[in-house]
């Protein structure tokens, strides 16, 4: 079986995702495209063979909240069309088309005709689940910015509806953990805040002269604050960092919280305001007691959650390969018995309001 694989790469949640689904998928039938940043901001990327990189479709942010006005002046609507074109022609190739809410792929398959497969948090939203923000607008571009024939919505709890649990790396988990140094007394905490100054981030945490804190997405300066250590990007070292870390501090995506989640890492958001997907995750959250949200960088609110010692770890199993298997059975308008399956296979721990939906039996009967 020959697959079209899509990637929407302006976070790199979507592309940890892939390589998780990397792992078990046929990579001499299998071919990726990713879009929504420049080739040269990729990183450890051999494991998707001969990708192509496109442009695609991507949003604009300012000090942490979206800029619409921006996003529909940056984006280069004309190249896009022309790259879902191209893409067009080469759908003879391929049995399926994958997307992780990559606009290209989705845009040719269905202006081709072709089965594309949705796989992301993005597509939970066309069911049941916490949502804020939820305006006529949000729902239209969450809707049609990716169209697919079947959405594989991914969530941290299934609501009482046929979504699956995240995508982990579960082998990449399992290795870091032999590395962690568990006998340091040395109170650390990972943030990622990509979408906020840099300024306002170190005036949140140079309070804390106690704490250290390891903050990714922007390169070292040297007039940083002791206990304040700006890494750049690394797959490996953040990985090993989230691994080692106390807790997480970040902005509401899906892909690190979900990872946080798997390890029993408490854990603080900040979503983007006006960015729905992220408004809605913080809501879950909450609702889960999962996690805390806070809606402004205030020092205050740091204070409060590094006094909080509550966290959740929830088990989730290798999602990706029950994918990949059920991918292979070709039975692409139906996805309840995976849903059920990988939801018995799910267990929690510690304070998560996770089996305490009335809604539980509905997916597991």
């Amino acid at each position: 079986m020959r697959i079209l694989y899509g990637v929407q790469a302006t976070g790199n949640g979507h592309i940890s995702r892939a390589h998780a689904m990397s792992k078990h998928l046929d990579l001499n039938t299998t071919d990726f495209i990713f879009s929504g940043r420049d080739r040269s901001e990729f990183f450890d990327m051999d494991c998707f063979g001969d990708w192509q990189c496109l442009s695609g479709l991507s949003f604009a942010f300012k000090n942490g909240k979206v800029d619409n006005f921006a996003t529909l002046k940056s984006n280069r609507w004309r190249q896009f069309y022309h790259d879902v074109k191209k893409v067009q022609k080469q759908l003879h190739n391929y049995d399926v088309v994958i997307s992780d809410f990559e606009p290209v792929t989705a845009w040719a398959a269905k202006l081709s005709g072709k089965t594309c497969i949705g796989i992301g948090h993005q597509y939970a939203f066309d069911y049941n689940v916490p949502k804020s923000g939820n305006s006529l607008l949000s729902r239209s571009i969450m809707r049609h910015f990716a169209p697919v024939t079947l959405g594989l919505g991914l969530h941290w709890h299934h609501f009482g509806q046929t979504i699956l649990p995240p995508i982990i790396e579960i082998n990449t988990i399992k290795n870091c953990l032999k590395d962690v140094d568990r006998h340091s007394k040395q109170k650390n905490i990972l943030v990622y805040l990509g979408f906020e100054n840099r300024a306002d981030v170190i005036r949140l945490l140079e309070p804390f002269k106690e704490i250290n804190f390891w903050v990714y997405g922007s390169s070292p300066e040297h007039l940083d604050p002791a206990n304040i250590r700006f890494k750049a990007p690394s797959r490996d070292g953040f990985h090993q960092d989230l691994h080692q870390c106390d807790g997480v501090i970040c902005n509401a995506g899906f892909e690190l919280a979900s990872e946080a989640l798997s390890l029993g890492k408490k854990l603080l958001v900040k979503p983007l305001q006006g960015q729905t997907e992220q408004e809605s995750n913080a809501k879950a959250l909450v609702e889960l007691n999962l996690g805390q949200s806070m809606t402004t960088l205030k020092t205050e609110t740091i204070k409060l959650w590094l006094q909080n010692d509550e966290q959740a770890k929830i088990n989730y199993p290798d999602v990706a390969e029950h994918i990949v298997s059920w991918l292979h059975q070709k039975n692409w308008q139906d996805c309840s018995d995976l849903s059920a399956r990988l939801w018995r296979l799910t267990s929690a721990t510690g304070n998560a309001h996770f089996c305490d939906v009335p809604s539980l039996k509905k997916i597991t009967a």
